[in-house]
């Protein structure tokens, strides 16, 4: 009787013994010696999962993973995306990353004023993406920073940026300033898109806005150097000074040529452009000219102005660019 006791308390230590090993390999350090990213398909099952940890070494075995997953782990499926799987993360962990899909988040950036041939680029350039898209239509993408997963298609998030600009818009229009001097939203966007060029200092944005509306209210030519340049590059940089014939040239974005806004917008304008030309500054300034610092000086009348663009000579002749 003796020796069975002691051979079943040899069994009892072993099966415990070996529940240690099990718990502490489903618990443990795992085997993967560096970070890397594992992709879960759409539709993919737990096994689909497994197969694809062991392939990027983040588990030894698929089938152990799958057998102690559904012992020892939650009973919650598992979800798509692309995971980040830090070195030697546990099987047990994986697991609860993968059922709380904690999926790694991959950004495009959609810069204020980016014309609509930069977007196209930035979509085909972003990493993970798939598929082919267009030259989007001038002024349709809301610039903002947009998440994407693994196997996204560019056509996606294409359609989300577009939405998100009809979405601001739509909202941004009902609460519109009776000040504004657009009459449709189509209108603003155009006006916002040349705001959006003209100053890279937000504060200024319903100033410029405001001297621009009072020239449309007047029936001034609004003289923008932006919508020149439009044609010529479809908004990327000149990288030179604009020509006598392009300050000439009718083509339904010379500001200089024609009155009234241009044909279409010329960059995908931000909120605080949108804004400032549904609000636009309460002024009545007619001019701005660069003040040397990053901003613009403006003025009401044109002897205020062309003193101003007397200083802002003075101050390029100082610094040796005239």
């Amino acid at each position: 009787m003796r020796k069975i006791g002691c051979l079943g308390l040899v069994l009892a230590l072993a099966v415990l013994a070996g529940l240690f090993m099990v718990v502490h390999a489903w618990g443990g350090a795992g085997p993967l010696p560096q970070n890397t990213t594992v992709q879960v398909k759409r539709g993919a099952t737990l096994s689909d999962a497994a197969q694809a940890l062991q392939q990027a070494g983040a588990i030894r075995s698929a089938r152990r993973f799958t057998v102690l997953a559904r012992v020892l782990g939650a009973s919650a499926p598992i979800r798509a995306g692309e995971y980040r799987i830090p070195a030697h993360l546990s099987q047990s962990d994986i697991l609860k990353m993968m059922q709380g899909g904690k999926t790694l988040q991959r950004f495009v950036t959609i810069p204020e004023g980016f014309p609509a041939v930069l977007v196209q680029q930035k979509l085909m350039e972003a990493p993970g993406l798939t598929g082919k898209v267009p030259v989007p239509i001038e002024g349709t993408v809301l610039p903002d920073s947009y998440s994407y997963q693994r196997g996204d298609t560019r056509e996606e998030v294409l359609q989300r940026m577009q939405k998100a600009m009809v979405d601001y818009l739509a909202a941004a229009w009902k609460k519109r300033s009776p000040r504004t001097v657009v009459k449709t939203p189509r209108q603003a966007i155009i006006l916002a898109s040349i705001v959006e060029k003209e100053t890279a200092k937000p504060s200024e944005r319903p100033m410029i806005a405001a001297v621009y509306s009072n020239r449309l209210r007047l029936g001034m030519l609004l003289q923008a150097d932006p919508t020149v340049i439009y044609p010529i590059t479809l908004g990327r940089p000149l990288g030179r000074r604009i020509l006598r014939s392009e300050l000439e040239a009718v083509n339904g974005y010379n500001t200089y040529a024609s009155p009234g806004l241009p044909a279409g917008p010329i960059a995908n304008p931000g909120r605080a452009s949108i804004d400032a030309v549904l609000h636009p500054a309460d002024s009545d300034a007619l001019y701005f000219v660069a003040d040397g610092t990053g901003g613009h000086v403006f003025s009401n009348t044109l002897e205020q102005h062309d003193a101003n663009v007397q200083k802002w000579y003075a101050i390029r002749r100082k610094r040796g660019e005239m």
